[in-house]
């Protein structure tokens, strides 16, 4: 069965940061073609993540209004264990995030999301 998220293991919530342990299952659809032989978690689903559960778990802005420094580092593979760190900085309406696991930096980045009003 193909799946859109990660398995969500522990999460823990503290004001406006949160952080999640994510499984990446090898069954996630994302991964398909993303590459032959050698899958990868497209950035693209990372940033997407990092949205969504910032939009759930910290209700941060909606409008989406760039992003800045995003920088891939580490590959994510399947079947891997990573913590998404998510911090929201209501003054400046922007959602930091890190992808990291126990000896690698994955992926960080800041993503303006605007309160609709």
């Amino acid at each position: 069965m193909s799946q859109r998220k990660a398995t969500i293991i522990d999460q823990q919530i503290i004001e406006n940061r949160a952080v999640l342990t994510l499984q990446i299952d090898a069954g996630i659809t994302d991964f398909e073609g993303h590459f032959p032989g050698y899958p990868l978690l497209p950035g693209v689903t990372q940033i997407d993540w990092a949205v969504f559960y910032g939009k759930k778990l910290l209700n941060c802005g909606t409008r989406f209004a760039g992003m800045e420094v995003i920088k891939f580092q580490d590959p994510i593979l399947p079947d891997s264990i990573v913590l998404l760190t998510l911090t929201w900085d209501a003054d400046k309406q922007k959602l930091h995030f890190v992808y990291s696991s126990e000896n690698s930096r994955h992926s960080s980045g800041r993503i303006k999301l605007l309160v609709n009003e």
